[in-house]
């Protein structure tokens, strides 16, 4: 395959003003066996002006022909993935390719999959954002949209999806076409093919699918009926709050393995990971998730697919917009009403986080800064989505959304099959509102950090309290201040008194609330968590929760209090443990299971796994495993499942608290008994697949079962997700022999392991447990993934830097090997930003460590 190069904004800006594109027809041939597919693409396009040079992108295993207007190019012109277009007349022009392109086993391009399970294959697509060449010649930018007329050839016995309607053409053959569709980018063309599992129905006059491989058919008819109400919800509430209808023809959503992201969205074809397709128990945490995520991609149809960023410095044209109408419409179309919970307790952290790491980035970052597709590729993270949608979140509460709905409906009018930039968005935001968008731009989506909002009580001369708000930071805020007292007849207990609304100037700028009657128990800044800031607890307040933080009313203000306290660890300002022990206090009253997940995830994650040490992680790791024991004994099973199907009632509390006291555990004794009864004692939940594997993997990890019981589980489950299992935990053994098949496997010349198996090695691999054994393998590892990132590309180089990261050596020797790496100059862009992210977040461990040392 030719190598790929990136293409930077000045290209695509000179080549956007040389050439417009018409249509692509674009002919798939999916029968040329396990390696190659064929591919043959004809490009209508116009020249602007006489004697333009350009280039088109395609990236085959082997170029075929190419012919424009009919005359033959050489072949052999092509140079990493571009092939040169010299000296074209003014005017409309047929260039017309045809390429042998190789599948891949990455997600990237034309991904292929054989089910272990039943051995069907299945193939889709993901072009986005630089990957289209992989699958069809084109002008590879989002501001060259055209026309789609796609035809594919495939086995008789598979379904073939597009983004038009798909209709075999040959009676019951293989050959399909699809609708032609609208204008769109090359990053949004979608094919997947396989012999789907369907579920299709009609809605508001369109065809709605949904879709998955054959072995999860079961799981896909257990959850259609939530999976399409959602859908039908989402789509009428859409159509309530923008003018523009619907603008494509279908509605399907493939739910396809081995998918790098959590989904695409491809006009009229979605794509989702399909681990969406529950084949176990969840929570309805998790299937809130999945229904925001359905949501987010719809949402895409009109912030992306209908009006396309220009240029990939506004990516948060599409991802903030669609992160926050995911949340908003979901919350108020379907019964999953406390969306918003969370996104504070969980998604924003992903975002706050980001904005603390040096290769933090506006929001709207500066066109220069983006300066070429690899450059982009490191913005699709928790600023463009995370924080990105809190700032809209924020723009809303300050601008009103009768306001906001009129600008973003202006967008639309305006930009109907087009491209924008931010200057543009922000135009038709400001003819629907008289406030000062363009200002408000300027502060929240130019700029970067956190502001952090430091109360301070006290008492003035005339008798009279007041909460002075130090305002750390330069963004303007609205928020919500909440004044709580403990309850007369139970001091465990908070009451509201009052909630203020109140605004906090831009440019360090303090509030000064004055209060009535005596001083609160606790003052809760950005109470219901409407803008984007750190917060800080009084002293007096800080008291107040650590006694009675449970009691607080409100499972969105909890959740801020709760983010509160994980910032105070994150900073050195209160130590780890402490933390810990605030959690054992008060987490099992919760009743909320996003504020127990997320919470939960934190504390053993971070606070447990990497701030502590010796004694005191395993007496967090025992704090946490009383927290999840006595959630399990309360709640009679609530909330757990048993399989595919609707939740049984309640949170699904206790089947977190059995997932993450498995994770916590120190004494196999307890998790052999569990395995023994098939079930956790006490009224379940019963070992379901996901259980077993996950407790599988930490008697695995704590040397109380070896390699033949992962044989006997691995031939239990013949699926792709028992093999995923099994890798994770046979890398997870605490055996030298079983460390170096695992590192072989991943870091070998072979380079056999697909994506997801790659990264289920890659997370059994590292176990703080097991560092004696492992403590060679941190040179090898900055030795290793350079060279494997440059031969096996962006998405590998991605998951080695995310996974495979020797996370379990919080010391300043993995740092300075992490730094030599760096400055080594020869990081492919995708991993440079992922080890840059590591080795940041190792340098605040070990300040935490230093500071409570």
């Amino acid at each position: 395959m030719a190598r790929m190069v990136v293409l930077t904004r000045a290209e695509a800006q000179e080549r956007a003003r040389v050439v417009r594109v018409r249509q692509y027809a674009v002919d798939l041939d999916l029968t040329r066996g396990e390696e190659v597919f064929g591919s043959t693409t004809v490009v209508r396009f116009t020249a602007l002006e006489e004697g333009a040079d350009t280039f088109v992108e395609v990236r085959p295993r082997e170029l075929l022909r190419a012919e424009l207007d009919g005359a033959a190019l050489d072949p052999g012109e092509l140079r990493e993935g571009r092939l040169p277009l010299r000296g074209l007349a003014a005017g409309e022009h047929e260039l017309r390719v045809a390429a042998v392109m190789p599948y891949s086993r990455m997600g990237e391009g034309m991904h292929r999959f054989t089910d272990p399970e039943d051995g069907c294959v299945y193939v889709y697509t993901q072009c986005c954002m630089a990957d289209a060449p992989l699958v069809f010649a084109c002008f590879d930018q989002p501001d060259l949209k055209a026309e789609f007329a796609v035809s594919v050839t495939a086995p008789q016995e598979w379904t073939v999806l597009g983004n038009g309607v798909a209709a075999r053409v040959d009676g019951d053959g293989g050959r399909w076409e699809c609708a032609p569709t609208p204008p769109l980018s090359t990053y949004l063309m979608a094919v997947a093919a396989g012999p789907f599992h369907s579920v299709r129905t009609e809605h508001a006059g369109l065809p709605f699918g949904l879709h998955v491989r054959r072995s999860l058919g079961p799981c896909l008819e257990a959850d259609a009926a939530e999976l399409l109400e959602v859908t039908r919800r989402c789509f009428d509430r859409y159509h309530e709050i923008f003018d523009e209808p619907y603008p494509f023809d279908s509605y399907d959503q493939a739910f396809v393995p081995e998918f790098n992201a959590g989904a695409m969205e491809n006009p009229g074809l979605v794509t989702f990971r399909d681990e969406f397709v529950f084949r176990s128990a969840v929570t309805d945490t998790e299937r809130q998730t999945r229904a925001m995520v359905v949501a987010h991609e719809m949402a895409h149809m009109w912030f992306g697919d209908l009006v396309t960023l220009r240029w990939w410095d506004d990516i948060w044209l599409n991802e903030s917009f669609a992160e926050y109408m995911g949340y908003q419409v979901l919350s108020e179309a379907t019964h999953f009403t406390d969306t918003w919970t969370d996104f504070a307790v969980a998604r924003k952290s992903w975002g706050y986080d980001a904005d603390e790491r040096p290769s933090t980035h506006p929001v709207a970052p500066d066109p220069d800064a983006v300066p070429d597709t690899a450059a982009a590729r490191g913005n699709f993270d928790g600023i463009s989505y995370a924080k990105g949608a809190s700032a809209l979140r924020q723009l809303v509460v300050w601008l009103g959304e009768k306001s906001f709905l009129a600008g973003i409906n202006e967008h639309f009018a305006r930009h109907r099959f087009g491209n924008a930039t931010l200057a543009e968005f922000l135009d038709s935001l400001a003819r629907a509102s008289d406030r000062d968008v363009r200002g408000w731009a300027e502060s929240w989506l130019r700029t970067t950090g956190v502001d952090t909002l430091v109360p301070r009580v006290g008492e003035s001369e005339a008798r009279q309290w007041y909460v002075d708000v130090e305002h750390l930071g330069e963004r303007p805020h609205r928020l919500a201040v909440g004044l709580y007292d403990r309850a007369p007849a139970d001091a465990s207990r908070l009451v509201l008194r009052e909630r203020l609304e109140r605004d906090v100037p831009g440019g360090g700028g303090r509030l000064t609330v004055t209060l009535e009657g005596p001083r609160p128990d606790l003052v809760l800044v950005n109470d219901l968590d409407w803008t984007y800031a750190k917060v800080r607890l009084d002293p007096v307040s800080w008291g107040t929760v650590r006694a009675a933080l449970s009691g607080v009313p409100g499972q969105l203000s909890r959740a801020v209090v709760w983010n509160a306290a994980r910032d105070m660890v994150r900073e050195g300002e209160l130590e780890p443990l402490e933390y810990v022990r605030t959690v054992r206090a008060h987490l099992p009253c919760e009743g909320d299971n996003a504020v127990v997940q997320g919470v939960l995830a934190f504390a053993r994650g971070q606070a447990a796994e990497r701030f502590l040490v010796g004694a005191e992680r395993v007496e967090a790791l025992g704090l946490l495993g009383e927290v999840c024991g006595e959630l399990l004994g309360v709640g009679g099973g609530a909330g757990v499942g048993t399989g595919g199907g609707a939740v049984a009632g309640g949170s699904g509390v206790r089947l977190t608290a059995a997932r993450y006291f498995i994770d916590c555990a120190t004494d196999p004794a307890e998790l052999l008994a569990w395995r023994s009864a098939g079930e956790v004692p006490g009224g379940g939940p019963v070992l379901d697949a996901e259980l077993r594997w996950r407790l599988l993997l930490r008697l695995a990890v704590l040397g109380a079962v070896g390699a033949d019981e992962i044989e006997e589980a691995r031939a239990a489950d013949p699926s792709a997700r028992g093999a995923e299992a099994a890798a994770r935990c046979r890398a997870a053994l605490p055996s030298a022999a079983a460390k170096e098949a695992a590192w072989e496997a991943m870091f070998g010349p072979a380079d056999a392991l697909s994506n997801y198996l790659f990264t289920a090695t890659a997370q059994g691999f590292w176990q703080p447990e097991q560092g004696e054994l492992l403590r060679g393998y941190v040179e090898r590892y900055f030795a290793e993934v350079v060279p494997l990132a440059a031969r096996r590309g962006a998405a590998m180089a991605e998951a080695a830097g995310r996974y495979a990261f020797p996370v379990a050596f919080v010391d300043e020797e993995t740092l300075a090997r992490g730094e030599e790496c760096l400055t080594s100059g020869e990081l492919v862009p995708a991993l440079r930003r992922r080890l840059e992210d590591q080795l940041d977040d190792l340098r605040r461990a070990l300040g935490v460590r230093a500071a409570v040392a």
